[in-house]
């Protein structure tokens, strides 16, 4: 049986988020002797080369030690679940949540989120890291995140998810376009008005996918990597958006300049916000806290 201990494993999971053995020596306050030898040990005891270290060319995992990382890490969050459970059993959870969200509706989700939470678990420290699908599944299944919050659009398989909030694709026009003045918009008209582009996955794909599925092609003037901007462009006069609706979100750019947010007739990419986590994993006593207050926090009252 391999002899090593949580301590050797919090290490080199740790050393493995940083390019070189000095950085992360001096993120952990040891000496780079001293963790260089702590890591010869680990690989000792587990009988493989995990990491290549040379001063020239910083830190690189092997393919064994990227396998060993990611099962670390699982055994780290089973012994620190373990604790936050007994620390539950007694009425109080406390610990970390490293959180994931999409970009494109951060802004309109994560206030309440961070703004509540706290006030029902204040034990919980809730980590969060903004990005697009292409930057959030990667970190999920490696397990630099322990939830992610997303569309329920072109996921890969092995994910449990759990629906937030219903949205569909709406139009973002300047509030003096003719359309802007009809209750709803079809594609077919949207299709020659010029469009900007909300370049980030999946949101590019679904949009082309939407108009391809009409028989349509969409007038692209500009990508914009941030809803910000195509929002911005739009209050200018520019073009027009294709943005997935949102719970909180105010038709304003942030430059306070007006626009009109008006519905698809006939709908369009009507999906889910979810929750996701990998398959093999049991979400923690403090994640599935945080992720039940988000349910119910959007959760859209019956008419």
């Amino acid at each position: 049986m391999s002899n090593f201990t949580l301590r050797q494993l919090e290490l080199f999971v740790a050393m493995a988020d940083f390019p070189t053995l000095s950085d992360a020596a001096a993120y952990l306050h040891f000496s780079e002797s001293a963790l260089s030898q702590a890591i010869t040990r680990l690989e000792s005891s587990v009988g493989e080369q995990l990491c290549i270290r040379r001063k020239a060319r910083g830190l690189q995992l092997t393919p064994a030690g990227e396998y060993f990382a990611v099962r670390a890490r699982a055994l780290l969050n089973d012994a620190e679940n373990l604790v936050a459970e007994m620390s539950g059993a007694a009425g109080r959870l406390t610990g970390p949540v490293k959180l994931g969200c999409f970009a494109s509706f951060a802004a309109s989700v994560l206030p309440a989120i961070l703004g509540g939470f706290p006030k029902i678990h204040p034990g919980v420290d809730v980590e969060v890291v903004v990005g697009t699908h292409d930057e959030l599944l990667p970190a999920l299944e490696n397990g630099r995140l322990d939830l992610a919050i997303v569309y329920d659009m072109e996921l890969p398989a092995g994910l449990q998810r759990q629906t937030i909030y219903g949205t569909e694709l709406q139009a973002v026009l300047p509030v003096d376009h003719p359309l802007a003045q009809q209750d709803v918009v079809d594609l077919d008209q949207l299709a020659p008005e010029p469009l900007i582009m909300y370049d980030a996955s999946p949101s590019w794909a679904n949009t082309n996918r939407v108009f391809a599925e009409r028989g349509l092609s969409p007038t692209v003037i500009a990508n914009m990597p941030q809803i910000n901007l195509v929002q911005g462009l739009v209050g200018r006069g520019l073009g027009y958006g294709l943005l997935m609706s949102r719970p909180n979100w105010a038709p304003v750019t942030i430059e306070g300049l007006p626009v009109a947010l008006i519905p698809l007739d006939p709908p369009a990419s009507q999906t889910n916000v979810v929750g996701i986590w990998p398959e093999r994993l049991r979400l923690s006593p403090r994640a599935q806290a945080l992720l039940d207050f988000t349910v119910e926090t959007f959760r859209i009252p019956p008419r």
